[in-house]
């Protein structure tokens, strides 16, 4: 009597779980841009304290701006699998960088990486310059003639000493003339925020203008291409766990039970090698990873390449 009205409840979670699932992409930059903001406010009320010095300021405050972005750009190449599947094994074999002798799909891979790597930074960059606080603070110390002058135009002398006592509220001058110069410090501070967003956002659009204009594939199946990397990937980590587990079971069997193991189908070292090479679409081919390119090669090797595992235990006993 209920299952009429479980059913558009079912199929309404099923479609707000697809929505989801279609725009991990978005999800992930907007929590990202969420996680920066906190991270910012987070440093400025808890953490940072310009110390209002002209010895200190800059160093101090360049470093809160610029100290974060750089971890972040850091931990964006650490986590990328695509520089690790590129980069792995390049110090023994070079080659593998550039196949045939062809470097420039290498180069466009490691860009690839590094903008992707470059959204966590800016955001940071972008946020603490529209903030202004570490700005102010890095700015104040600077003891260039020429910027303290920029500054205390049109005021006292006394600008130029108290300058770096300026983000504390601190400095002995007038209250008009500090907020002025906090104003204007800010000011700068937010206008070099917006331009890196303008900045980012117009390369970001270009790029991807260009990229598609480039495309060899039609929309509609640069669309179907994304769909089946991203299946594949899954697919690739579900079947590498189960014969992940096949494998350990019957090594642990083979060991506790005191006896030769089992003939085990797998990949060869070249195969390994083949799917991980970096892949290049071409339209002779018509394949969509480098999996697909290796499998359905017609003089693909089935053969291990060296010693069969069912082979290599009682070769390593003896």
């Amino acid at each position: 009597m209920f299952r009429p009205a479980i059913k558009p409840t079912m199929d309404s979670i099923s479609s707000v779980m697809s929505f989801f699932a279609s725009q991990k992409l978005t999800i992930g930059y907007a929590s990202m841009a969420i996680a920066t903001i906190g991270g910012e406010r987070i440093f400025t009320l808890f953490s940072f304290q310009c110390p209002c010095n002209s010895q200190q300021n800059f160093t101090y405050g360049l470093t809160y701006l610029l100290g974060p972005a750089v971890v972040l750009l850091t931990i964006g190449l650490v986590v990328s699998t695509p520089l690790w599947r590129l980069y792995t094994g390049c110090c023994l074999n070079p080659l593998k960088l550039c196949p045939r002798g062809n470097c420039v799909n290498c180069f466009c891979r490691l860009f690839q990486v590094l903008v992707k790597a470059l959204v966590a930074p800016i955001m940071w960059l972008s946020v603490a310059l529209l903030n202004g606080t570490f700005y102010e603070c890095a700015v104040s110390g600077i003891n260039s003639k020429e910027i303290v002058d920029l500054f205390c135009k049109n005021m006292t002398s006394t600008c130029q000493q108290e300058l770096a006592r300026v983000p504390c509220q601190a400095s002995n001058l007038p209250a008009g003339q500090t907020a002025e110069l906090l104003f204007m410090l800010r000011a700068q501070s937010q206008i070099l925020g917006w331009s890196l967003i303008i900045t980012a956002s117009l390369v970001g659009l270009i790029g991807t203008c260009y990229r598609n204009c480039r495309s060899q594939v039609s929309f509609m199946q640069l669309t179907f291409w994304k769909i089946y990397m991203n299946k594949e990937r899954e697919k690739f980590d579900s079947y590498a766990e189960e014969y992940a587990t096949k494998l350990a079971d019957r090594n642990l069997k083979s060991f506790f039970e005191n006896r030769e193991p089992e003939p085990f189908t797998f990949p060869n070292h070249k195969a390994w090698e083949e799917i991980s090479s970096v892949y290049v679409y071409k339209n002779s081919q018509q394949c969509y990873s480098t999996l697909q390119r290796y499998v359905e090669e017609p003089r693909r090797d089935y053969n291990p390449e060296k010693v069969p595992l069912d082979r290599e235990h009682s070769m390593e006993a003896s």
